[in-house]
Order: structure tokens, then sequence, then C-alpha cells
């Protein structure tokens, strides 16, 4: 470090907390970071910040944006004492977002939730990325988008997840019509964040154009919006337009207030809002054409770029300039990773496995690694669908659930791991396989994210999609990303191509194909691809069935409640 040195800090805002890192402009240096986890993590069963701790709906999830500024109180001013450097020197400030979460808000940027009115409504709370109670409303967007022949929905696999902007506002409007219309601007998590900043409201054109509908400079048209519901014609220009702002712009300056926060100088630059896995590419400097970037945590999002524009179904998205200015950004994910191993571990695991793997001084997930890579491929006669979160590609179903075939008394703990951890796997070569047959080849994979610690999970992944996987050296890969952002903010480089080839940084072809594995592994490929299209593509819809009888199961005990609770005894002097 020197004194002419200068950084940028990135946060990452994800599911369960935020992260913040000091980078070094000239080399992409980390320097120091910290994390803060959210108080109020996910509201999907009870919503504990009311008083009233209202009983959520099946499907739900809630969070509340105050926790999301604690993390620029908290997360920041520690990673820039972690770092040792003198926050004179940061020019530079940016943060990514999982997408799409939204954020009902007044016209000053309040959110709903915070006036005391609306404390106990659920629809004023923040709608985080995996809120899927939106289903019904995407179901009839796409069921009219098709039947008139929107232009913009091949853009998008030809299906709109109920994950985006528009089926929440849809739900939002027809299920709490009173908070709709309180509401001013319903807002991206991601650009509320930067408005709260740098003072100003823009949105970034990732999130506008992969899941706010917005294709060749236009939002589908009023008269759509009306087909949906007559109400909500006029939600593009009444609860939706602001000026867009492209990736590496910046939209404001550090305000006093955001200053006393974080610690950082007052009118840095505070660049345009991202996407968690979008903002990552330039961070492993994984820019180019055929590169698909994996961010494998939670959930995996897979990014790739192209100079030409093509048609892929399934597909989250395709948008001009989504990524890196001047190229197609294409985005497709699986919305369920580690949260399905996560939850095998925390449900399925006997106490002896824990045990033994406390005994050794390791996690749980590490030996139940350590017993399936023993196995020789298809060794333990299981094959899964990965789909325990519903499937986000190439089938855009959320009401689609997780299978196990092949069990027998026999079966182990770390069989049904084995298979859990190969389905994923499976989800992505099928998500692969649609993007080449479409005519956007892909020649490499880049992984990120903190499943890359699983070294037999990368191998897996190479062998089962037959393709070289390179690493990002990043442990921080959104957060590195966003400061490469902040860094073509503060105007230190051109553009993010020029600040990625000198800030990002991979490991090129980490892991390299065994043509045996994969020969084996295609076997067990064809079982899958069988299962997925048998339960995915309309011949069974039994996962929707039971979703639907849980879901009736639900509204029936509930009413039964209500029925018996008791009645309010009115003291006979009061009546």
């Amino acid at each position: 470090m020197t004194d002419q040195d200068t950084y940028t800090i990135g946060v990452d805002f994800g599911t369960l907390s935020g992260r913040a890192v000091v980078v070094r402009t000239r080399d992409g240096a980390e320097l120091g970071s910290a994390e803060h986890p959210y108080a109020h993590a996910v509201m999907d069963r009870t919503l504990t910040a009311s008083p009233a701790r209202t009983e959520l709906p099946p499907e739900w999830a809630l969070q509340v944006p105050a926790d999301y500024v604690e993390v620029l109180r908290t997360a920041v001013p520690r990673a820039v004492e972690a770092a040792g450097i003198d926050p004179a020197q940061v020019v530079g400030i940016a943060t990514d977002f999982t997408a799409c979460t939204m954020i009902p808000v007044t016209a000053d940027g309040t959110p709903l939730c915070e006036l005391e009115q609306f404390a106990d409504r659920p629809h004023a709370y923040v709608k985080l990325w995996k809120h899927h109670a939106a289903q019904p409303h995407a179901d009839r967007i796409n069921a009219i988008a098709r039947e008139r022949g929107e232009s913009w929905l091949p853009r998008y696999g030809g299906l709109i997840s109920s994950e985006w902007q528009f089926a929440k506002g849809l739900q939002l409007l027809e299920e709490d019509r009173e908070i709709y219309d309180a509401m001013d601007l319903w807002v991206e998590a991601a650009d509320w964040i930067v408005w709260q900043l740098g003072g100003s409201y823009a949105r970034n054109a990732c999130t506008v154009g992969y899941k706010g509908i917005h294709q060749d400079g236009a939002h589908p048209g009023e008269d759509f919006l009306t087909a949906l519901n007559p109400d909500f014609g006029g939600f593009v220009q009444e609860k939706l337009e602001a000026p867009i702002a492209q990736l590496g712009d910046a939209v404001g300056h550090l305000t006093a207030e955001a200053a006393a926060w974080t610690g950082l100088p007052e009118g840095i630059a505070v660049a345009a809002g991202n996407v968690d896995a979008h903002v990552t590419l330039p961070a492993a400097n994984a820019v180019g054409n055929g590169q698909m970037t994996l961010i494998m945590g939670t959930s995996t999002c897979h990014v790739v770029t192209s100079d030409e524009l093509h048609e892929v179904p399934g597909m989250c998205g395709v948008v001009d300039g989504g990524v890196i200015a001047g190229t197609y950004g294409y985005e497709a994910g699986q919305s369920g990773v580690g949260d399905i191993f996560g939850w095998f571990v925390s449900t399925g695991v006997p106490a002896e496995y824990t045990a033994e793997a406390e005994r050794r001084g390791i996690s749980t997930h590490a030996y139940l690694t350590e017993l399936a890579q023993k196995q020789p491929i298809g060794g333990h006669g299981l094959v899964a669908l990965d789909w325990h979160n519903g499937n986000r590609s190439v089938l855009v179903d959320t009401e689609l659930s997780g299978v196990i075939i092949g069990q027998t008394l026999a079966t182990r703990p770390e069989d049904v791991y084995r298979a859990l951890l190969e389905s994923t796997a499976f989800g992505t070569r099928t998500i692969i396989e649609a993007f080449t047959s479409s005519g956007v080849p892909i020649t490499e994979l880049v992984v990120a994210g903190g499943l890359l610690k699983n070294e037999f999970l990368m191998q897996m992944y190479a062998d089962v999609t037959g393709l070289p996987l390179s690493t990002i050296t990043s442990t921080q890969g959104p957060a590195v990303g966003s400061a490469i952002h902040a860094a073509v903010a503060a105007g230190v480089y051109p553009d993010v191509r020029a600040a990625a080839a000198a800030m990002g940084h991979r490991v090129v072809g980490a892991y390299q194909p065994n043509a045996d594995a994969t020969e084996a592994y295609d076997r067990l490929f064809a079982e899958y691809t069988r299962l997925h299209d048998y339960f995915g593509r309309g011949e069974n819809d039994v996962m929707k069935r039971l979703k639907t009888i849980r879901r009736e199961a639900w509204e029936a005990s509930n009413a039964v409640e209500a029925d018996a609770a008791p009645a309010l005894t009115v003291p006979e002097e009061l009546s």
C-alpha cells in the first residue's frame, strides 16, 4: 500500500447477511472484509418484525429493509478498520443485491412497513427473491402474453417468473389494495440501497431488464397490463417509472447521513445498483463470449455474455447491456442448490453421522462428501430432481418439487447426499444444452460462490458437463465485482472491461473433465432427463396437485382455528 493508492468498497447483500470488502483499485487486492447478519433473517412463516407476529401463508418470503441499512452501519466501518487504510483514500462504493427483491415505498423512499399504520401488514414488507406466492399471477401474465403474442416474452425463454417485479406487483394489487394505493414506487432493493447511500433514485439496467420486463426501450404496454387487471394498467407509469442507469455509472454521491453511517468521505461516487450474480463476472475477469459463470450458493445463477441475440427456452432473460455494455447478457438459474444440501443435512442425517463429523472436527457436509466420493458413479442406484425450491430454468415453474428415485432399505445418507449433488450438476447440464442448442455456445465454466470449497462437487460439475471449470480467486466474488463497478463510477477506469482486466482474477481450467467419468454420468443424466420431462412438461402434474392440496389444507386449518377462537366477551356495563 502507498499513500497514492486508492480503494473502493463493494457491499454484497445476500439472502441472510450483507458483506463489505475493501479493494485496492490498481490490482484488485482485497484488504479487509466484514459480514453482518440480518436481524430478522427471512420471514417465511411468521412476520416476526411486527408486534402482531402475523402467521404467513406458504410460499411467502419477506425481509425488513432496516436490516440492510444496519449492514452499512456495521460491516462497512469494520471492513475499513480490518483493511487498515485511511478512509480518505476510498473513492467509491457500490452494492449488489439478490433479485428480484422488491420494496413498496413512499415518494421519498420510506418503506411502507416503517409506517405505523402498516407495521402489521405483510404486503408492506420486502418481498425477497424467493417469495413464490405470486405464482398464480405469473401464470396469468404468461397465459395472456402468449395469447396476445407479446414480443418480449421469448426474450425470457417464454415464461415470466413469480419472483419478478410484475407478478409480485400484481399480487400486491389484488391482495392488499390499500398498500398498493399507498405505494408511490415499487423499488428493487438493489436500487433502494443506492438511494439511501447517494440520495438519488435510478433503476439499474440489470434488474430493470431481467426482472422488470424492459426490452427495446419499453416495458409491457398499458393495454397488456389492463388485460391482466383493469386497475393494473397504470402500473408502469404510476409505480415504476424512473431514470435507468447503466452499470458502472455514478448515480449519486455519498450523502452526509450515509457518510456518518459508513465512516467514508462524503461525496464519493455511488455506483448504480447491480445483481449479485451478474456483478460477479468482472470479479473473475470472465466477461468474454462462451464463459458461463456459475454463482453457486443457496441457489445457482448462470450468466454468460454474447455478441449475438438468441432466444433460449427457459432462460431467465437476455438483456442488451445487462451485464457488460455493448453485449447481450444471458441469465439462467437453479432456485435450489446449497439450500437442498442444507435441507438434507438438517432433516435427513442420523445423529451418529453428525457426531462422527464433530469428533473429527469437520462439517457434516464434509463428512458426507468423503463417504460419497468413495462410491463408483451410479453405485448408489439413485437419481434425483433438484426442484426442492421449484425450477427456475429451463421449466420456470415454482410449483415443481423434489424427487428421489431408487431408494431401498439399503440406501444410506451418503447415497442420497451424492444423488442430490449430482442432481444439481444435471440441472446445470440441462441449462447448458438449452443454450448451446439455441446458438449460444458454452466453452468454459467459471465458478464463484460458497460451494467452491467442495472440490468433489467441482470435479463432478466438470465431469457431468464435459467442460473445463475455472474458479474465481476471491471468496467474495459479488462484493469484489461491486468494488470493480465502484472504480468505474469513480473514474479510475474507463469501463467495466478495463477494470475487470486489472482487478478481476480466476484460476483457468482448475478442474478438467475426465472422459470416463463423463461417459458414466451420461447414463444417469439420461434418467434425470426422463424424469425431468415426465414431471416437468405436463405428463404428470402430481407435484402441482400436491401443492394445491397443501394450500387447501392450510386454509381449511386456519378457518377451523378462527371458528374455534373464543368470542370476545364484553362486560355488561360497557355494552
